[in-house]
């Protein structure tokens, strides 16, 4: 199998030929068809993590042994299976959950994989997509895109099922009430088609790049927010009043200030992203105004069950795609770097 693997930090990635996997067991060997390119991919490329306060973590601190191949959106076929492996058919086109545990602790037997204590992430601790070749340890933990593109399938196994699991933190909303999505990347367009697949009617876009605002208006976003200038909760509240909910797909010192700044009464804040950095609370004003601030890890198997099937029912449009040959790994990333990648970047294999 050939694999595009992180060697060292914020090195170019290499190109390595590999023993192709036999899988024993219940495990199912998957063929790389497509694999969405994420920030998380970016900051695992970098080999590092702002913990706020000076604080830093680096992929060893994450249990992490270089080189690995990085890629957690993936979508492919079945082209081997463990002699108990069950479910699943040689040919079968799956999207793989990638956000492993143990397999067997509390959390891993009742559905909260991304829970478990000691996490085994495909694309993180085991080799990714952006391999030719995944080892899956089991069946439940591939869905079947049905009639939904599986370039477009894969994402949804981290944009997808991150942001379906977001909005869940604060749901039930009013309709007409200002939902704030900070960031208009894949992530942030992936939350105004899920929010328009949820038919709520009041999407605040903020962005500091001017395109991607257009595209997020485009999309369905009802009043956008240039973030590169000025105190971005005034800018807010000016615009659309303080808002029930936020969801922060960069989250660093500056954007999750502001959306904590936008909440009103009751409000909830989803932390998303990990730029990192660290946000001060006023122990009285949380108490005093009824406020939660949740943190966000990603989704459960079932989430991405859920965001398939509410693909398949036609309700939840298409984010953007950039598709590009697996070969340019590289550029892939060096592009989501600098910004220039809209919607969603999926390799090709």
């Amino acid at each position: 199998m050939k694999a595009w693997m992180v060697t060292e930090a914020k090195a170019p990635l290499e190109k390595f030929e590999l023993e192709t996997p036999e899988p024993t067991g219940t495990e199912v060997v998957i063929e790389t068809a497509y694999c969405g390119v994420c920030h998380s991919d970016l900051h695992f490329w970098k080999g590092e993590y702002n913990m706020g306060g000076g604080k830093v973590m680096k992929l060893a601190d994450r249990g992490v042994q270089l080189p690995r191949a990085p890629g957690h959106e993936i979508a492919g076929r079945v082209v081997a299976l463990g002699p108990d492996a069950e479910g699943v058919k040689i040919g079968d086109m799956r999207v793989v959950y990638p956000w492993l545990g143990c397999g067997n602790c509390y959390y891993c037997n009742n559905g909260l994989d991304n829970w478990c204590r000691t996490p085994k992430g495909i694309g993180v601790i085991r080799n990714g997509g952006f391999a030719s070749h995944v080892v899956v340890p089991h069946s439940r933990y591939l869905a079947d895109p049905g009639n939904v593109d599986p370039a477009l399938a894969a994402t949804y196994a981290c944009s997808g099922l991150t942001i379906y699991s977001s909005l869940k933190k604060v749901m039930p909303i009013d309709p007409d009430s200002p939902i704030l999505l900070i960031g208009a990347g894949g992530l942030g367009l992936m939350a105004v088609e899920m929010l328009k697949a949820m038919d709520h009617r009041n999407i605040v876009t903020v962005d500091i790049d001017p395109a991607k605002l257009q595209v997020a208006k485009e999309k369905g976003a009802t009043t956008i927010i240039d973030g590169s200038a000025g105190n971005l909760a005034e800018k807010v509240i000016e615009a659309v009043g303080k808002v029930p909910a936020a969801i922060d797909m960069v989250n660093n010192d500056h954007t999750a200030r502001a959306a904590l700044d936008c909440l009103d009464k009751g409000g909830k804040l989803v932390l998303v992203g990990v730029a990192g950095g660290e946000l001060t609370l006023s122990l009285a004003t949380m108490i005093f105004m009824g406020l939660t601030v949740y943190g966000n890890l990603v989704g459960t198997p079932q989430d991405l069950h859920d965001v398939l099937e509410l693909a398949n029912s036609g309700k939840l449009a298409p984010t953007p795609l950039q598709c590009c040959p697996a070969d340019e790994a590289n550029q892939t990333l060096i592009d989501l770097k600098e910004g220039k990648v809209t919607g969603r970047a999926v390799l090709t294999w």
